[in-house]
């Protein structure tokens, strides 16, 4: 297995059916690996929505008109704020089929999750966009108001908007992936992401503080190297995040929504892999895999050609 280089002349001895599976970081790794180019185009897709917002920043520094530059920036983030919901409810969708070991197109199943999570998405996304436009004017009103008016008490409703913002984003762990995996109404959407953001805490502040790490090392970029980092950009950081948020998120959900709901029904979950069959009955074929001989490249030789 490789990121650039593929050998397909040779063979391996196979993956054995009762091969131990991986988990934790290992797995992670696996997927990512794996799934590398298929993640750039998944983050390339996801790129088309969340231009609006780049081309908002560019109207506010290029445009010197401010009545254009208010009517280009309210179109603009209007197109973003309706958008960016579906199109990540699309990402969520093919990254929880890499987590299930579930084949997918990645183009088809991205516009699949956009179109049939349309509604309920921008919804989710409209009120992300609304969340986040509070945290930033907080962060520019209350200590000014409180340098004003020379009373600190004005960062109380500052670190109020704060933690609001930081359990909303904790909820969006969770509301995408069960959007695309479940049935529950957007009432319920909202009611499970909400406990789930609490009953998981210390899941959710590790994922933060990963996603945090990922965003530190790209603000050098950021900061000193611009056309380096616009090249990146649609290419990988989003669905990258994306990945680590499932991953981390996923087997919550697994646990405290999906599982119990099979359970009432005296079922398995079919998404849970590391059951083995428990009958008894002979099989026609056994399974090679992981006994098979590897096969060896064939070596280059000089001779006659053959026609």
């Amino acid at each position: 297995m490789g990121l650039f280089f593929n050998d397909y002349e040779s063979a391996g001895s196979g993956i054995s059916k009762n091969a131990p599976k991986k988990t934790g970081f290992k797995l992670f790794m696996d997927i990512l690996f794996r799934k590398f180019w298929q993640l750039a185009i998944l983050n390339l897709l996801y790129a088309l929505f969340y231009m609006p917002l780049l081309l908002t920043l560019t109207a506010i520094r290029y445009i010197p008109d401010e009545r254009v530059t208010l009517v280009v920036i309210a179109l603009l983030f209007l197109t973003f704020a309706v958008t960016i919901g579906p199109a990540t409810a699309g990402m969520t969708k093919v990254i929880r089929c890499y987590l299930i070991e579930k084949h997918t197109f990645v183009a088809h199943d991205f516009f699949k999750g956009f179109k049939a999570n349309f509604k309920k998405a921008t919804v989710i996304g409209f009120i992300d966009c609304v969340i986040a436009l509070s945290a930033f004017a907080a962060i520019n009103v209350y200590p000014a108001l409180a340098v004003q008016l020379g009373s600190k008490l004005m960062y109380v409703p500052l670190v109020i908007t704060y933690s609001f913002a930081l359990v909303v984003l904790m909820m969006n762990y969770y509301i995408y992936l069960m959007l695309v995996a479940t049935n529950l109404s957007l009432k319920n959407l909202i009611k499970n992401s909400f406990a789930l953001a609490f009953v998981s805490m210390k899941n959710n502040i590790f994922t933060t503080l990963i996603a945090a790490g990922v965003l530190a090392l790209l603000f050098p970029i950021f900061r000193f190297a611009m056309p380096l980092f616009m090249t990146i950009l649609p290419f990988y950081p989003a669905a990258f995040l994306a990945l680590i948020i499932c991953f981390n998120s996923y087997p919550v959900i697994q646990k405290f929504v999906i599982n119990p709901y099979y359970e009432s029904i005296g079922q398995i979950n079919p998404e849970l892999t590391h059951f083995e069959d428990e009958t008894d009955e002979e099989t026609v074929c056994e399974d090679m895999g992981g006994k098979e001989q590897p096969i060896e490249k064939r070596k280059k030789g000089k001779g006659k050609r053959i026609s």
